[in-house]
């Protein structure tokens, strides 16, 4: 199911926020998607957060956005750099966010709000360095 929700146009949006929110900052984002979440979805989002190796980019500011679509549950992982320098509440704000979208069944654009919301502080804390910046994780959508 979790594959079927997004249509090939759906996959091709949310790509293009991952590749545009990318161009200006040396961040990397990603996106998981299953079907269901066992245990608390904080937990589970962290086990695909390592088993991305979303942990071992240069500057630690990767993003994973992990949705378990069946069981309506999301959540919005960063790891130790982005943390460190964003407003407290700053990924419960993106949830909310994204959960006005999710409630009236536009996943796509709730993640694509997202992926925004979260590219512009990741480019005013990392910005894009034209010398050396590598994408380090792929943009595509990975399914569970």
């Amino acid at each position: 199911m979790a594959e079927k929700l997004f249509s090939p146009e759906d996959r091709s949006i949310i790509i293009g926020a991952i590749q545009s929110a990318e161009n200006e900052t040396s961040g990397e984002i990603q996106v998981h998607i299953e079907n269901h979440c066992s245990g608390e979805v904080l937990d589970r989002a962290a086990e695909v957060f390592e088993t991305l190796k979303m942990h071992k980019t240069q500057f630690r500011n990767a993003v994973l956005f992990y949705l378990a679509v069946e069981d309506h549950k999301f959540a919005i992982l960063g790891d130790a750099g982005i943390n460190s320098v964003v407003p407290k509440n700053f990924w419960e704000n993106i949830k909310e966010e994204m959960a006005v979208s999710f409630k009236k069944k536009h996943f796509t654009e709730g993640l694509r709000k997202g992926i925004e919301m979260s590219g512009q502080q990741l480019k005013a804390h990392f910005p894009y360095d034209q010398k050396g910046d590598a994408n380090e994780l792929p943009n595509e959508i990975s399914f569970g």
